[in-house]
């Protein structure tokens, strides 16, 4: 575990992601992996990742649910597949009822669905029973996206779970850790003021950046034989 000190380390998502791949090299160039990016922002990192390991990339659709006067503070998750977790503590401190919840969750579905179009057009979702897949995001600090797909990926039956993210709270880090076989964290802070915090270059991912960093991973798999085909549900 890292104990960094309070300053900005990451250069970007670019940077982040080459700063995993060495704790990643045992996955490389195998057919039975799979990087699953968090979009928007774990998408730059998974691509870097991907690329290095020459393995397939593709995509696991999370949205958050952020309490509705503070967004940036989750109240839980939805992901692909009918996952939703809440957090009955942060529901209780801001006072959600039931109705506001149900709300929230209806908006971010539609974003969710949305994302699902534009990233992937006609491509079928990737088949994740028996490969071992890697989930990537650019940071984490509730966790409570990551605990979604988790869970979106573990109804799949795969054979190995994965994360691996740039930075996350040591709390949020021995949470996940129990969670999957193994958890890639380079940086570990006793406490996270926020994850842009530890980037001197976190502005947002857009979609159009995703959309280019997919096709080129999509038309490398492509072109690399059978092996990336292997699982891909395509």
């Amino acid at each position: 575990m890292t104990s960094p000190s309070l300053q900005t380390i990451l250069h970007d998502r670019v940077d982040a992601g080459r700063g995993l791949v060495e704790p990643l090299l045992k996955y490389a160039k195998r057919a039975d992996v799979i990087v699953l990016a968090l979009p928007r922002g774990g998408v730059p990192v998974a691509y870097e990742v991907a690329t290095a390991l020459e393995v397939r990339l593709d995509l696991m659709l999370v949205r958050k649910l952020g309490v509705p006067t503070h967004q940036e503070f989750a109240m839980g998750a939805i992901a692909s597949g009918g996952i939703q977790i809440v957090n009955d503590d942060a529901l209780r401190a801001n006072g959600i009822d039931q109705r506001t919840l149900d709300g929230v969750v209806a908006k971010e579905t539609q974003e969710l669905l949305r994302r699902e179009r534009v990233y992937r057009a006609s491509r079928a979702p990737v088949a994740l029973k028996d490969q071992v897949v890697i989930l990537i995001d650019d940071g984490l600090a509730t966790g409570a996206t990551m605990m979604a797909a988790i869970q979106s990926v573990r109804l799949q039956a795969p054979s190995r779970i994965v994360v691996a993210v740039p930075v996350a709270p040591l709390e949020t880090a021995e949470a996940l850790r129990d969670e999957v076989d193994e958890l890639i964290c380079p940086l570990i802070p006793d406490w996270l003021i926020s994850i842009g915090h530890w980037y001197t270059d976190f502005s947002q991912t857009s979609d159009e950046e995703v959309i280019d960093l997919l096709h080129r991973a999509w038309q490398r798999e492509s072109g690399s034989g059978d092996s990336f085909q292997n699982g891909s549900g395509i």
